[in-house]
């Protein structure tokens, strides 16, 4: 091929490439000389950018960028980015020949001659407004989801990996678990469970379920980040991606703990309140059967009554007779009638003799009772609270009901163990305590350490007759009494037990608030005694049992101040010397320090001068009695001290 044939090949090559650059509508191709003016416009180039090539060529390409960016210096930075790194290729906002905009992708290529001459550039635009849109509106779709996500604060709403490892978390999660984004994120979710449940491998589990079918749904308590658990609703979502690949989990977890303990609460109510009902029934049931078996011992006793006066005429008349049958009928009378009252008393219909009484006064009074009710291998225990509120009680009757508990604690305990009875000021909301209104109480509990009962007999241990004792050793009748009397004083008994950890009978009964209210009459004063011999210490205990008086004993000043710790004294009556460590003297001044409304009245075999010279003149602060003393002494000195 000659040189002439070869020129005009090239040039129908060059013709040919120039007739496809024009010809292209989808990108803008055109020339920029090295100033950066344009120096070719191809259709695509006019369809963008709405300028034919008569009206641009020649041109500076920086009329295509909006103002902000022509003041940023970009096209210059263009040129000069493309001459240092052989290209320059971004996305920005372009404008067009009628001032609107579009999104361009852009890539400008310098261009060289054969000798490395810097020809020009040649530039690529294309319009890609449409996928922008889409690209913003996608943004401003996940954006518009993260803010809903990050504003829910009901809800636990994150991420976890394939893994388990949290990628994410939202603001209701760090309120529910208390954790901040950086403290959690990266960690794996299990924390979240209690030990109990991470060693039982539920975490795994979970996870496993959701990955196979897709979902996992599940109550169960959760651990915050201070310890504290919460029962949780938690849903665990498995997220594929389009080909079916696990990418992770979304977890969405809700605190349901309110709601729970609401359940239960109500749960608890309903369960006591067919307990009433049912307790209501059997009590008017009881009562009904009580009355009509009264009526029928009111005939037998009459009827006996009437033998026994025909026997006596007989013997008058010289006939005999046994009476051995007529006394055996009588007896079984008595016991028939004792049975009613004890029927009556849980149907809530025997008569009560009900005043305003300290129920720590009648606990300590009846102590010495309570105390032999027990046996040698039990410990016994008084716990007063020395402020503990009145009652409105029949103080024969509540004595009883002691007694009855007393004598069932050490019934549970064969091999020994303790006993405790305790008082204390309670306030009660609506229903905390069966079916009590709210208020204030007065708490008395009869504590043991013996066999427990399981939950099916706490719920049937008021019934009449019901008793897990072996036949002949116990009536059934004895929980039923308490139980009808502690109602029938407007009271409540709740019963805690368990299975080989003891038993606790609460009886809560409405508190008289002011003591003023209490029946003064009723009140006797109690003395503490303090003696190291025991002889002198029974000598003075009859002496102040005979003026009346309600008696303590303690060997010691140590013991003392345990006595003095659990029950109210009016009058500590101490030896001054005494072995062991603490002094009367010294006992004197705690009490009186302490419990300054106790009269203190101190004893010794020294005369006072003697006494004065060992211990200084702080003898003249209490009054004094030197041994031996007589009931007249006493009786004197008591009078002073008051």
């Amino acid at each position: 091929m000659n040189e002439h044939t070869q020129q005009k090949k090239v040039m129908s090559d060059e013709r040919r490439y120039q007739y496809l650059i024009t010809g292209i509508n989808d990108y803008a191709i055109y020339m920029l000389d090295p100033q950066g003016h344009v120096s070719s416009w191809n259709a695509g180039a006019n369809r963008f950018k709405g300028y034919v090539a008569q009206e641009i060529l020649g041109q500076h390409f920086s009329r295509f960028y909006t103002d902000e960016d022509r003041a940023s210096g970009l096209p210059t930075y263009a040129l000069k980015t493309a001459l240092e790194q052989g290209k320059f290729e971004s996305e920005g906002w372009r404008v067009r020949k009628d001032g609107s905009r579009f999104w361009a992708h852009v890539v400008i290529d310098p261009i060289y001659n054969e000798d490395g001459i810097l020809l020009g550039y040649a530039k690529v635009t294309r319009d890609v407004t449409e996928r922008k849109k889409a690209e913003d509106k996608l943004r401003e779709s996940e954006q518009r989801f993260r803010l809903l996500v990050q504003g829910v604060t009901d809800y636990a709403i994150y991420m976890l990996s394939p893994e388990g490892l949290v990628t994410n978390w939202n603001s209701g999660a760090e309120r529910i678990k208390g954790y901040t984004h950086d403290e959690i994120v990266g960690s794996h979710f299990s924390r979240f469970y209690t030990p109990e449940d991470q060693a039982a491998g539920v975490p795994k589990r979970a996870l496993s379920t959701a990955g196979e079918v897709g979902r996992f749904e599940a109550e169960g308590w959760r651990v915050r980040k201070d310890g504290t658990r919460f029962w949780a609703h938690v849903i665990i979502d498995a997220i594929h991606d389009d080909e079916g690949k696990l990418m992770g989990f979304a977890k969405i977890t809700r605190d349901l703990t309110e709601k729970k303990r609401t359940a239960e609460a109500l749960e608890a109510a309903n369960a006591a309140l067919y307990q009433a009902q049912k307790m209501e029934s059997i009590g008017q049931l009881t009562g009904g059967i009580a009355h009509d078996f009264n009526n029928l011992l009111s005939v037998l006793s009459s009827g006996l009554e009437v033998l026994a006066l025909q026997r006596q005429a007989s013997l008058r008349g010289g006939e005999g007779g046994d009476s051995r049958t007529i006394d055996s009928m009588r007896r079984a009378v008595d016991r028939g009638a004792r049975l009613t009252q004890q029927l009556l008393a849980f149907a809530r219909q025997q008569p009560l003799q009900a005043e305003t009484r300290s129920l720590n006064r009648i606990i300590t009074g009846f102590e010495p009772v309570l105390r032999r009710a027990g046996n040698s291998n039990i410990e016994f225990v008084v716990d007063l609270d020395r402020k503990a509120h009145s009652a409105v009680i029949d103080s024969a009757r509540f004595e009883s009901a002691l007694l009855n508990l007393v004598v069932n604690a050490r019934d549970a305990m064969p091999d020994g163990g303790r006993i405790v009875i305790a008082t204390r000021n309670v306030t009660l909301d609506h229903h905390e305590a069966g079916s009590l209104p709210a208020g204030e109480y007065v708490k008395v509990t009869v504590s043991d350490t013996g066999t427990g009962m399981p939950r099916e007999v706490v719920g049937r241990a008021f019934e009449p007759f019901f008793t897990t004792k072996e036949v002949g050793k116990g009536t059934g009748l004895g929980l039923s009494q308490v139980y009808g009397f502690i109602k029938q004083s407007d009271g409540e008994v709740v019963i805690e037990s368990c299975e080989g950890e003891g038993t606790t009978i609460a009886i809560y009964l409405p508190a008289v608030v002011s003591d003023a209210q209490e029946d003064k009459r009723s009140h006797v004063e109690r003395v503490l005694i303090v003696e190291d011999e025991p002889d002198l210490m029974d000598v003075a205990a009859s002496l102040f049992t005979s003026m009346g008086y309600d008696v303590l004993t303690a060997s010691s000043g140590r013991e003392a101040m345990d006595v003095l710790e659990q029950r109210d004294v009016d009058i500590l009556f101490t030896d001054v010397v005494m072995p062991n460590g603490m002094d009367g003297l010294e006992l004197a001044s705690y009490t009186r320090t302490h419990y300054p409304d106790t009269k203190i009245v101190l004893a010794s075999g020294y005369p006072l001068p003697a006494l004065k010279q060992r211990h200084g003149q702080n003898l003249n602060d209490f009054a004094f009695v030197n041994k031996p003393y007589r009931l007249a002494d006493l009786a004197r000195t008591l009078r002073s001290a008051m």
